[in-house]
């Protein structure tokens, strides 16, 4: 058995990592000033990773006539004059802008301000402004002049789950994107006993900077001082990789992407020269082209992963990732999985007649096919013909009861 898997993980990391490369986005938004020159961090830009050219801004969030929105009710809020700050606190971006992550599947850009303690996100298709109310995003209140309690790190990995770390590592929180929004506080990073006394809590090294996620979930810290660290969201040990060579001096980095060679492209808060390529083989770095010039950036966010360094997946991995889940886990079957034609079949077991809807999605969450079933018989099979433009990867294929209740999920390997 372990022998005849062997092909099978070899051809699983190879999918994988086609799919994410058909899938990268070849753009960055950007937080920036409305200046180049400036540095408010309140204007929404998108850069796009070919060409270097900027758009013009998405959103002024320093408009303080912006109407903004409840997240869960989707109300307008009427604008708050608080009794020491005023209207300051109402503006989209007030304080600032450094922590920023694009959810590419709902199409939202979630964010947080430096000083105020809020997760918010835009709708990038309608560009409304939502507040998530009624749950403080750090606990540590608006407006603390403590430059470790800023959150300046932020990344969504492939499940949807949005992760955010404060300067000195010392809060990690984590939040659920859709529909209800979750906040999680989950307690500070752990050094890795491999860190040679470069801890992820030190300020000189490794305040500041922003995060990515990679493809199997772990996060990769870039430090404003060009430190790199991996962080296990498991565990949260944070494990020191290296520093960044070849920047300039004055470089600090502040934003940081996947562009879509699966390389790091990186901005700077205070150099507003250029912005530098960083390979994760050696995390060195070289001069990114910029068609007309680059606006310097408290933050860059797009919806691309690393690519992690396995040259694998191990058999346990490989079971665990095409194990069935849900209510009818071990009454409903798909094969052949992995899929080497066009054609796969759903086999349904004693499971309670009625009506039942299949659903094929991608490794982001789209749909890509949705099917009626009809179930009569305690033993039924419907064969179905996968699109000819499905790409070889890992897909999800869910099966919803009438109640539109998730009664069955697996992954799906399409070679």
């Amino acid at each position: 058995m372990r022998r005849a898997l062997l092909p099978l993980i070899s051809t699983l990391a190879l999918v994988f990592s086609t799919t994410l490369q058909a899938q990268y986005d070849r753009f960055a938004y950007a937080i920036t000033d409305l200046t180049k020159d400036g540095s408010s961090w309140n204007a929404l830009r998108r850069l796009d990773l070919q060409t270097g050219a900027y758009s013009e801004v998405l959103l002024n969030g320093a408009d303080l006539k912006t109407n903004v929105y409840d997240a869960a009710s989707h109300k307008q809020l009427a604008q708050q004059n608080d009794a020491r700050y005023g209207t300051l606190l109402q503006a989209p971006f007030s304080t600032g802008v450094a922590a920023a992550a694009y959810d590419r599947k709902n199409k939202r850009l979630y964010y947080t301000p430096m000083f105020i303690d809020q997760l918010r996100y835009i709708d990038l298709r309608t560009m409304k402004v939502y507040y998530v109310t009624g749950q403080a995003f750090t606990q540590f209140g608006n407006m603390q002049n403590d430059e470790a309690k800023i959150v300046t790190r932020m990344a969504i990995t492939p499940d949807g789950t949005g992760y955010a770390i404060t300067n000195d590592g010392n809060s990690v929180i984590r939040f659920t994107t859709g529909k209800k929004i979750k906040i999680e506080q989950m307690g500070p990073l752990v050094d890795d006993a491999s860190n040679n006394g470069i801890s992820i809590h030190n300020r000189c090294s490794s305040f500041g900077g922003d995060m990515v996620s990679d493809d199997r979930g772990d996060l990769y810290i870039l430090s404003a001082r060009n430190h790199v660290f991996k962080v296990n969201t498991q565990t949260k040990v944070a494990t020191h990789l290296g520093s960044i060579t070849g920047l300039s001096p004055n470089f600090t980095v502040n934003g940081a992407v996947v562009d879509g060679d699966g390389n790091l492209l990186v901005s700077s808060a205070v150099d507003g020269n250029t912005y530098f390529v960083v390979s994760p083989k050696d995390w060195s770095a070289k001069a990114y082209a910029a068609s007309g010039g680059i606006f310097r950036s408290s933050d860059l966010a797009n919806s691309n992963f690393l690519t992690s360094k396995s040259n694998g997946y191990t058999e346990k991995e490989i079971r665990k990732m095409i194990e069935p889940q849900d209510k009818f886990a071990k009454l409903i079957s798909i094969y052949p999985n992995p899929a080497t034609t066009s054609q796969i079949t759903i086999q349904f077991n004693n499971i309670p007649p009625g009506n039942y809807m299949m659903e094929l999605r991608d490794i982001l969450g789209r749909s890509l096919m949705q099917r009626k079933i009809a179930v009569r018989a305690s033993t039924e099979s419907q064969t179905f013909d996968l699109a000819q433009n499905n790409a070889k990867g890992i897909y999800m294929v869910k099966v919803f009861d009438a109640g539109n209740s998730s009664v069955f999920s697996q992954k799906l390997v399409v070679q």
